[in-house]
């Protein structure tokens, strides 16, 4: 009976790494052989394996250039996403329960619109002849208009938009498991509302946190549609060069080094965003969370 308990749960979840392997694992591993190949404008995809790519990748300045630029961007995004998001997750946790599935339908509704629909929207109104610039120019900003088109500032904006929904959800799943009761006993022992944000709702908030942070980093260091439209074809990140080898020149190996390349670095700040920040910051909202229960017993 026991061995066969023992196989249950790996016989539920085989389903699911088939399908797992079939749609992720077999394309990457793909994706990694292609990378190995070389590459000639005459004959095309060549049949001896080498690293060839990835050396000419290391030692090419547009390619550090471009993957330094790319990973900026995603931090500015997360950085300014977390500073939108979690406020305003915790305002519509706040909010009377008839108004909570309107704002949430207003938080998630730059994910139902085409993500060409919402990046058009963003280049009419960044334009030299822009709302955004009209209303600087009315101001009498010093130097208006200016060109917010084709920049890095464009392309932050413009995920910032579709990014921000995703900690909104993330932060509002975390808060409608906190219990009501310890805001409560937090106020009547005389603690204050940023005591009480701090020392009881962020603690179990900060899963949701570092939950919406990790996706939204993910998702902005690979996007491509963004940067190629408010970014322009002079505004290089790594996804848009991966277009570019794919479609344009055809050097699908050399694609497929640039993707293998853009995926090794998000996984890398991945895991020293678990095993560094994510870490260090539940010990110490732990920490603070057990002096908080302390003191309360005291």
């Amino acid at each position: 009976m026991n061995g066969r308990s023992n196989l249950t749960p790996a016989l539920l979840a085989a389903p699911s790494l088939v399908v797992y392997a079939g749609a992720l694992l077999l394309p990457l591993g793909g994706v990694l052989l292609l990378s190995l190949h070389g590459f000639d404008f005459e004959k095309g995809i060549l049949p001896g394996w080498g690293l060839e790519n990835y050396r000419d990748l290391l030692t090419d300045s547009l390619f550090a250039e471009s993957l330094l630029r790319t990973l900026r961007i995603a931090l500015w995004t997360t950085a300014i996403c977390l500073l939108v998001g979690v406020p305003e997750a915790w305002i519509i946790y706040r909010m009377a329960p008839r108004w909570r599935g309107a704002m949430l339908l207003i938080v998630v509704g730059p994910l139902l619109v085409s993500v060409v629909v919402r990046n058009f929207g963003w280049m009419v109104l960044l334009g030299t002849t822009g709302l955004v610039n009209q209303v600087l120019t009315i101001l009498g900003v010093p130097g208006a208009p200016f060109r917010l088109m084709f920049t890095e500032l464009a392309v932050v904006i413009g995920l910032v938009h579709v990014m921000v929904p995703l900690v909104v959800l993330s932060v509002w799943a975390s808060l409608g498991r906190l219990d009501p009761v310890l805001e409560r006993a937090a106020l009547s022992l005389g603690a204050s509302r940023l005591t009480v944000f701090r020392r009881v709702v962020l603690p179990n908030v900060m899963p949701g946190i570092m939950a919406g942070a990790l996706m939204v980093f993910c998702l902005s260091a690979s996007a491509f549609a963004t940067p190629a439209m408010l970014g322009g074809k002079r505004l290089k990140v790594v996804s848009s060069m991966t277009y570019n080898e794919f479609l344009n020149t055809l050097n699908w190996p050399l694609g497929a080094a640039l993707a293998t390349l853009l995926m090794v670095a998000i996984l890398t700040a991945t895991l020293i965003w678990t095993c560094f920040v994510e870490t260090r910051a539940m010990r110490r909202l732990g920490e603070v969370a057990e002096g908080g229960k302390g003191g309360s017993r005291a």
